[in-house]
This record gives structure tokens, sequence and C-alpha cells, in this order.
């Protein structure tokens, strides 16, 4: 059941929209909180839970310094019979709840499932320590129903998922140590207006309706093709976010070759612009030294004055043509 939810929890994480940020300047986020609440044969309340938590910075991150935590995560009240699902992250539970002491990698994301469980009756009062950007709260269908208090929580309607009718919860944008309280009774159900409409709960606990729709979950198919699929092993999050980065580097480095091929074509054709002016000079210049030494040679009187205007004539021909070439490069 463990590994369903798991594999359940990782597709929603590519499926659901990411609904703006939540401003603050922690070096961690969690982008995805879900919790999935279900009676205990004992009358308790299992809470399993699934997040995921982003490290936005350039850096490794081992934490804030103060102690041996990375990650800290803190239990209600009262919970207990804590159960951590993850052996390749090392953690230890303290008065609180837990920390983890594992690194999170530069500019990635780690999920942390676990699970423990509430006494009958009791709220639930939940505190997180990073912003998070959406929590989904899901209860089976005909295992009760949630109450939040102090935040807005939109119903996401039912849902099937491997057989099993999920009734979902969101809440957006929360932020770092902003408290509320969950209220789950086993033995009411949710409204059926509830698969059509949101419910919103003040700061005093009182429900209002609100007027719009809430959007519908997400298609069981979908997620059940993701857990099929040969990817269901990887974290679709990140798989999302690799995938990206080998678009987005793809367009740069064609992007950067096109324009380093044009820039060196620019190149080549100055270099044969550049040689053919100074060819030009140079035979301007050879035209007139053939001028002044054919003057000189008339002067010597080694040349009839028809040989001397014969050779004049084509020397300035060719002056001229020469210095409309020239004329192109001016203009």
């Amino acid at each position: 059941m463990i590994k369903k939810i798991t594999v359940f929890f990782l597709g929603l994480m590519l499926l659901i929209p990411f609904h703006g940020l939540a401003a603050s300047d922690s070096k961690i986020r969690v982008d995805m909180h879900y919790i999935v609440l279900s009676p205990a044969e004992d009358g308790s309340t299992n809470m399993m839970n699934m997040v995921t938590y982003s490290n936005t910075s350039a850096e490794e991150y081992k934490g804030d310094g103060k102690d041996e935590a990375v990650l800290k995560v803190a239990l209600p009240e009262g919970a207990k019979d804590l159960n951590f699902l993850d052996n390749k992250i090392a953690f230890k539970q303290v008065d609180k709840g837990f920390i983890t002491t594992t690194p999170v990698p530069a500019n990635q994301t780690v999920v942390l499932p676990y699970s423990y469980r509430m006494a009958k009756g009791t709220e639930i009062n939940l505190t997180g320590d990073y912003p998070v950007q959406m929590m989904q709260i899901l209860v089976p269908e005909g295992r009760g129903s949630v109450e939040v208090k102090g935040l807005v929580a939109t119903s996401q309607g039912l849902f099937k998922f491997d057989d099993q009718n999920y009734f979902g919860y969101s809440i957006e944008n929360i932020k770092a140590n902003q408290t509320f309280t969950l209220v789950y009774n086993k033995d009411v159900q949710p409204a059926p207006s509830e698969t059509k409409q949101s419910q919103t709960t003040s700061e005093n606990g009182k429900n209002s309706a609100v007027t719009h729709t809430a959007p519908a979950f997400h298609n069981a198919g979908h997620l059940r093709m993701w857990a099929q699929s040969p990817l269901h092993r990887f974290n679709p999050h990140v798989f999302l976010i690799i995938i990206g980065a080998i678009i987005i580097a793809g367009i740069v480095y064609f992007a950067y070759f096109r324009r380093k091929a044009r820039l060196e074509e620019e190149r080549l054709g100055s270099d044969k612009e550049e040689k053919a002016f100074k060819l030009l000079m140079a035979k301007q210049k050879a035209i007139m030294d053939k001028i002044i030494e054919l003057e000189d040679t008339f002067g010597d009187g080694k040349l009839t004055e028809a040989e001397y205007h014969a050779k004049l004539e084509a020397y300035k021909q060719h002056l001229v043509q020469v210095k409309l070439n020239l004329r192109n490069f001016v203009e």
C-alpha cells in the first residue's frame, strides 16, 4: 500500500500545476506536501506524509549551521509511532519531530516520506519550518472528512486511484512557521456539494461557501500511466527539471553556434574586403609610380612624344578604373 501511495504522490508531482511561489528568503522551500488521513483499527488517525523539499541555492545545503540538522520537520503535539520510509536519507527523532542529516544538493529536490498517528478526536495543529507552495490533503472515500481551521482550503472533489476513491483538499502558499489546524472526523463524510464547490475556513473556524467551482482533480489514468511507465522510478519533479534543462541547453547551444558562425562569416567577409582595398591602394600607388617613371623617361629623351602619350593614356585609364573601385569602399 505504501509503495502504491508513493508512486501516486510522485505522479501527482508531475501533473499538479504550481500556483505561485511563497515569498521567502529561505534557501529551502516545500514545493508539495501530501497528507493522507485515514482511521486506524484502534480509532487513532494515520497520517501518511510525502513532502518535496527544494534547495533553491547554487550551493549544497547543510542546514543553518546551528546544529547537525539539515531539514527540520515539526510534528503536531501528540504525534506518535513515527515511521520514516526512506533508508537513503539519514534522520534523527527529536523532541518536536525529526531532523535529517543528509545534505541537499544544489538546485535539487529531495522527497521525505514519513507517517505517524494521532489520537482519536485530537485536533491536528501543523506548523512548518519552510514555506509551502501547495498542500494536498487526501481522505479515502467513506473514511471521513477534514475541516481546515486557520487557512483557506479548496475542495478538489472525489477522484479514483487504483480502485480507491479519495476526497481531496488543497491549500496554497503556506508561509514558514504559519500554524493551522486539521480536524479529522472519520464518522462525518463530505457533503455531495463538495465535489463542485470550494470550502473556505476563516480564522475563527467558521465555514463559508465560495461561489466559484473548484478545479477538477487529476485524471487517475494519467497517474497510472506514469506508475506503469519505465520512468516511474524517477522523481517526476526532478525529471521535468532535467528535460527542461536539456531543451534550454539545446536552444542555447544552437543559438550560440549560429551566432558564432555568423560572426565568423562576417569576419571572413571583412578580411576579404580589407585585402581587396589594400590591393587597390597598392595598384594605385604602382600606377602613380609608373606615370612618374614615364615622365622621367620622356624627359631624358628615351621616348618619342607619341609613345609617351600612348603609355600615359593607358596608365590614366587604368588609374581611373582603380579609383572607381576604391570609391565603392568609401561610399
